[in-house]
């Protein structure tokens, strides 16, 4: 459930923030008052797309946060910025996150349902999904989903393995030649690294050989020598033990510290000894690194990167030589594959043909609660040809026919002409599939579009209903579905310090009395029209107590 929402700096947004109640909640307002935009900012929160356009003008960024209760009794903080750039973050529960895991952790919180929702639910492709939705196969459609990849991957890796051995022949000549430059160089791992040292060294060879001299002497051989002159040290210190005990731990650490001297002393010289300063050895390191260079640049970007190249280069080289016994490994591969994707797919189709007769009675109810009483509906299946037919859904289509009007033939959902009818079906399809555990928010934008007060009526008590198992938020023009809610929020735009700023307010009793009366008469709140929206809040909150009554007594029943 969407707790708490805030929004700064979005569109025509500037500040906001709104407490959601459980049920329907009911947004009004002008048209073009950014009704739409809380709408766009709850889909951010779910993954939804950013864009530089949504930020204000003249700020840095947009920001939308948001508290939902899980379905799991837990408390998700979710946020999302744009800046003005196009950038966008996210973060969950103060978390950065990526969009993708966005709409993994959130999507499921929240189904949006906008204005041109109908166009999606028009789509054929996305009829069998409601089916699946509504008939609780997920786990069918996932082992399908599964088959399929597994078996299009093998029929593409054996299709690879059959190309013409011209182009075979071909590749393999030009990978064992890219693989014969690397292995004629020898390359080891961190080999430039150590090289680059190495040259470090030898081009600072004279600097070296003279400051591990000047050091040595002054440790060992010069006329003020450290190693000889501490031996006066030490033995000036061991007379003071003798007289204060104090001095005796730095008397104790003597030969330590002699020790370590002399380990440098001998390392001084035999360093210098060691470098081979001739200009022979330093160009050869040279050569060497440009030759790992040229190889980096070519096969890299690094050595390691060279390294694995060359080990690609050797299987798909492995694979060409013997494409004839991997192809005939894949063919049983395929066998098998094929046969468990049919398998699969044919139990998710049984099971889908045996639902769809209980989907069409579940939506012809739900479409009588709307006023389409005598509306017929038909899934119709048809089965793949071929094999160029099969995909992930399975080896069949599916699509929805109806017949809203009694005589008529069932035609397809695409050619539902009445914009009324379709907002109808498109309601009774979201709700139907909508088989989640109580507590997710469902957000209808513009649901009443083009349908009458009577109808309207009906989708209120829809929607109100709804608001029992759900969350519902709705945004509507019309005053039969606002005087359903059980919350009820304002949206108006005004101009504030030469800006348009949108504002949102709760209302109250009176307030949505006046609301109310707005929708109806619009500029004209004359007392009759006052009237009729105390007279439209008290009936429909006594329907409401009534069915909520009603529901109470048979519940018992239902137990039993």
């Amino acid at each position: 459930m969407l707790r708490y929402l805030t929004i700064r700096h979005l569109a025509v947004i500037d500040r906001l923030e709104l407490e959601f109640e459980p049920g329907l909640n009911v947004l009004t307002g002008e048209t073009g008052a950014g009704k739409s935009i809380l709408v766009g900012a709850v889909g951010l929160l779910v993954g939804g797309r950013a864009s530089a356009d949504l930020v204000r003008t003249g700020e840095d960024a947009a920001v939308v946060e948001a508290i939902f209760d899980a379905m799991d009794g837990r408390e998700l903080i979710v946020r999302r910025e744009i800046s003005s750039q196009g950038r966008s973050r996210a973060w969950i529960d103060g978390a950065l996150t990526t969009t993708t895991a966005l709409r993994e952790s959130c999507g499921g919180l929240v189904d949006l349902h906008g204005q041109h929702e109908h166009q999606v639910l028009l789509d054929p492709a996305a009829h069998l999904e409601l089916l699946d939705e509504f008939a609780a196969l997920s786990a069918e459609r996932e082992r399908v989903r599964s088959g399929f990849a597994r078996w299009q991957q093998a029929r593409t890796e054996r299709d690879r393995l059959v190309a013409g051995e011209r182009e075979k022949a071909a590749r393999a000549e030009f990978l064992s030649f890219q693989l014969a430059e690397i292995e004629r160089a020898g390359v080891q791992p961190g080999e430039d690294e150590s090289l680059a040292a190495t040259r470090q060294v030898l081009a600072n060879a004279d600097r070296l050989q003279r400051l591990c001299g000047e050091a040595y002497d002054s440790l060992y051989e010069g006329d003020q020598a450290a190693l000889p002159a501490l031996g006066q040290v030490w033995r000036r210190v061991g007379d003071l033990a003798a007289l204060d005990a104090r001095f005796a731990p730095y008397l104790d650490a003597r030969d330590a510290v002699k020790s370590q001297l002399e380990d440098l002393a001998y390392f001084l010289r035999s360093y210098v000894n060691g470098i081979d300063a001739s200009p022979a050895r330093l160009q050869e390191v040279e050569d060497r690194l440009a030759v790992l260079e040229r190889l980096k640049k070519k096969h890299g970007p690094t050595l390691d990167g060279v390294i694995e190249t060359a080990a690609q280069l050797r299987r798909e080289l492995h694979d060409i030589e013997h494409a004839t016994e991997r192809v005939a490994e894949l063919d049983t591969e395929l066998a098998a594959l094929r046969t468990g994707f049919l398998e699969a797919a044919s139990g998710l189709s049984a099971k889908r043909r045996a639902a769809a007769k209980d989907f069409c009675r579940a939506l012809e109810r739900s479409l009588a609660d709307l006023a389409m009483a005598r509306t017929r509906c038909e899934v119709r299946f048809e089965d793949a040809v071929d094999e160029s037919g099969w995909t992930e859904r399975g080896v069949e289509r599916g699509e929805f026919y109806i017949s809203p009007n009694p005589g008529e033939d069932l035609k397809p959902l695409a050619r539902i002409a009445s914009g009324g009818e379709l907002s109808r079906v498109m309601l009774a399809l979201r709700t139907l599939a909508s088989t989640d555990a109580a507590g997710k928010t469902l957000i209808f934008d513009e649901v009443d579009a083009g349908i009458g007060a009577a109808v309207a009526d009906v989708v209120g008590n829809r929607l109100q209903r709804l608001g029992g198992r759900f969350q519902v938020l709705c945004i509507t023009h019309l005053p039969q579905i606002a005087a359903h809610g059980g919350t009820h929020y304002r949206i108006e735009k005004c101009v504030r310090a030469g800006r348009t700023v949108t504002q949102v307010a709760r209302l109250g009793v009176d307030d949505r009395q006046e609301e109310i009366a707005r929708m109806i008469g619009g500029a004209d709140l004359s007392p009759s029209v006052r009237a009729s929206a105390r007279e439209m809040l008290a009936s429909r909150a006594k329907a409401k107590g009534e069915e909520t009554a009603k529901g109470e007594s048979e519940s018992p029943r239902r137990r039993k």
